[in-house]
């Protein structure tokens, strides 16, 4: 499922690092709309999770699901996933739908774990931490463009070392190949996908506030566009926006659907990190011209020049972290309050754009 081309179905494997034994964290699944979800649960079994339940009303999706996940089970319905004795429930349904399946499972007494955005609007957001405080359960993220990405793991360990001192800015580029004619209809109405800021902006907001060493920030501006579908006057191709961090760190990133088809990914999306004694740049899927595989790492600081190749370096410890977390209580893969700002920012963001056409 590892389709570098398509970013809709893009999933990446890693190693193998259980975290716990056989059976002891079944999973269930709901909801098959987005093809991350194959890369979420990729990351979860790896760590040692059963992905042991699925239920989506299209039995096609259900069935390549099986192809993948051979020993899973196959649902009626989503109350049956719900009532079952799984503790963590996964979903990456249509966006507007995800917030809704994750409260139900944070009612139930089960850990959520949606695909980004897990909600849309601002009244999911409240309800989400609503069902999270009285549940004592977790509602996971899978800002997959930063932990599922091992150039970006590599990056947090060079920081958190101090190769380039305190961070000053962080700059991220999100381009997506749009692929319009395998889309379905939600894909192109931002009240079921929320708006290309809530949609993809989510992700770069997440990797600023983390990249930056902060738990807060503020929009400052912020734009949107759709300058080449006119089929669909709704959508939006294009957007941007600048925050400052509650650190002083400035925060600047750019998303879009204009990935060209010569480009042997889905998408080139980079990150750049500034800091006072050097800087980072991440080539995440692809190092254009020179290497079709990812994963790269620039680092120049006061030792000199450094390429450093991350792929099967460091793995993906976001997903063994989390499910220790829903066991013990702790907080070592993501903290709820990071998790929910970053997607609170995102429809601040989006909220607040200027449409430019």
């Amino acid at each position: 499922m590892q389709k570098k081309a398509d970013g809709q179905n893009y999933a990446p494997k890693g190693k193998a690092a259980p975290v716990v034994g056989p059976g002891q964290f079944p999973v269930g699944v709901i909801g098959l709309d987005h093809g991350h979800i194959y890369g979420q649960c990729n990351g979860l079994s790896e760590a040692g999770a059963e992905i042991r339940l699925v239920f989506d009303p299209d039995p096609a999706k259900v069935e390549a699901f099986q192809k993948v996940f051979p020993d899973v089970k196959v649902a009626r319905s989503e109350a049956e996933v719900l009532e079952s004795e799984v503790k963590l429930i996964a979903t990456a349904s249509i966006p507007d739908h995800r917030g809704e399946v994750s409260i139900a499972a944070l009612r139930h007494g089960k850990h959520a774990f949606a695909d980004k955005p897990p909600v849309i609007t601002r009244d999911q957001l409240q309800r989400a931490r609503l069902a999270v405080a009285e549940s004592g359960c977790k509602f996971g993220v899978y800002y997959s463009e930063r932990l599922h990405v091992e150039a970006a793991v590599y990056a947090e360990n060079l920081i958190r070392e101090g190769a380039i001192g305190r961070v000053v800015q962080v700059m991220g580029s999100g381009p997506h190949r749009a692929n319009v004619a395998a889309r379905p209809d939600w894909f192109f109405d931002p009240k079921r996908y929320g708006g290309i800021l809530v949609d993809i902006g989510c992700h770069q907001i997440e990797q600023i506030l983390f990249f930056a060493g902060c738990s807060d920030g503020q929009i400052q501006s912020s734009r949107i566009a759709n300058y080449n579908h006119p089929d669909y006057p709704n959508f939006e191709d294009f957007g941007d926006a600048t925050l400052v961090c509650e650190n002083g760190a400035a925060g600047y990133f750019r998303v879009d659907w204009f990935t060209p088809k010569g480009l042997g990914a889905w998408g080139d999306g980079r990150t750049t990190i500034l800091g006072t004694d050097g800087y980072i740049e991440l080539r995440k899927y692809i190092d254009v011209a020179r290497d079709p595989e990812g994963d790269h790492v620039y680092l120049v600081n006061h030792e000199g020049e450094h390429h450093f190749r991350a792929a099967g370096t460091c793995g993906f410890p976001f997903f063994g972290r989390f499910i220790r977390d829903c066991l013990d209580g702790t907080e070592t893969a993501m903290s709820q309050a990071h998790a929910f700002r970053a997607i609170e920012l995102a429809i601040d963001a989006q909220e607040k754009a200027i449409r430019l056409i």
